[in-house]
């Protein structure tokens, strides 16, 4: 693009290009912002997705539909919210898109569960169990979609609630609730990997029940 700055760099004054400047000049139509402004944020865009679908090919392909449609919805954006919680929240949907599409049921099967509980269990003693990092896609597929969303953009990536709420298109209450459900629902598992029972025993596999 003539006349464009190059944002492989600081721009003039010595400050790197924000991702809204990034956005405006891929609208513009530099041809490398968008580029450049996926490749700052791909890392925590690619866990999310990950996450969310808990498939390597349904995630890559969740990415894929996601930045295509960002990349054309560009001139959509507002600045109501920060770039990246647009881009995240782009990722979101386009992940229950497929999962919605797919028919993927959001809950596991009991052998889903059974092979989660081995991954906890094959060290009898609890200091060497929680040396062995609890699989965490294993554990995620217990989870209705939903609640899975939120639990990750809220504790695994960060996200305040007020922002994930605008990522997951929905209310501060429902992102607490739906955090709270998906907590409730791996804390048996969690509290195994420590050896803790007697947390195990407070919570009934019931409450991550409900698919809201």
């Amino acid at each position: 693009m003539p006349g464009a700055l190059p944002i492989s760099g600081p721009v003039p004054g010595g400050e790197w290009p924000s991702d809204t400047e990034l956005l405006r000049r891929h609208v513009a139509g530099d041809s490398d912002a968008f580029g450049e402004l996926f490749r700052r944020h791909r890392d925590r865009l690619w866990a999310v997705a990950l996450r969310t679908v808990c498939d390597p090919e349904e995630a890559a392909d969740a990415l894929q539909d996601a930045m295509i449609s960002a990349f054309r919805r560009a001139g959509d954006f507002r600045g109501d919210s920060a770039v990246t919680t647009w881009l995240h929240r782009i990722v979101v949907n386009a992940c229950l898109d497929r999962l919605r599409r797919r028919a993927v049921r959001p809950v596991t099967s009991a052998g889903d569960e059974q092979a989660l509980e081995a991954l906890l269990t094959h060290d009898p003693d609890p200091s060497r169990a929680a040396d062995t990092r609890l699989d965490i896609d294993a554990a995620l597929r217990i989870l209705p979609a939903p609640q899975r969303a939120a639990l990750v953009v809220v504790d695994m990536l960060g996200f305040s609630v007020d922002d994930a709420a605008v990522i997951l298109d929905t209310s501060p209450g429902t992102v607490k609730s739906r955090c709270a459900r998906a907590r409730a629902r791996l804390l048996p598992y969690v509290a195994h990997l420590r050896g803790n029972r007697s947390a195990t025993q407070r919570v009934s596999p019931a409450q991550g029940s409900d698919t809201s």
